[in-house]
């Protein structure tokens, strides 16, 4: 089945990396198109097969190959709270922060995931590793960010 790797990365995480591509279940990009590192995620899998648990990101110099690897579980950034909890699903329970592709079916099998702090933990990645990445945007949107107010006290003399 699926796993509908290209929908999740383009509609849902919507990372701003210029030079970007889903190859298989696999998402690779150039965060700086003129530094020779690269940026590779696909779903972590567990030890039950067809079952993932979270995000593998790597790091891959062209010439010296993967630099590091990183693994962002559901579970620890509340991609999966609101559903797991509609489930009555805990920590520890199976199933719990995780999504299977045994079903067949026409919806993707991570529906529900939510992204915030995926995306802020995606951003912290890059930015660490690949100098000079433009930042992911995990704030509001600027139409909807509060307006900073006036000072309305006089500013201290020194």
């Amino acid at each position: 089945m699926a796993l509908f790797t290209e929908q999740l990365f383009a509609d849902h995480l919507t990372l701003p990396y210029p030079e970007a591509a889903v190859v298989g279940d696999a998402y690779y990009a150039a965060p700086v198109p003129d530094l020779p590192l690269r940026l590779r995620i696909d779903f972590a899998p567990t030890i039950h097969a067809g079952r993932y648990d979270g995000l593998r990101l790597q790091v891959v110099h062209l010439e010296q190959g993967p630099i590091d690897t990183a693994v962002l579980r559901f579970a620890e950034h509340g991609a999966f709270d609101v559903r797991d909890r509609r489930r009555g699903k805990k920590p520890g329970q199976d199933g719990y922060g995780t999504f299977t592709d045994w079903n067949h079916s026409e919806y993707p099998p991570w529906t529900g995931i939510g992204v915030t702090r995926l995306r802020a933990a995606i951003d912290q990645y890059v930015r660490l590793w690949i100098p000079g990445a433009p930042p992911l945007r995990t704030g509001p949107h600027p139409v909807t960010a509060p307006v900073s107010q006036a000072r309305t006290s006089p500013a201290r003399a020194r």
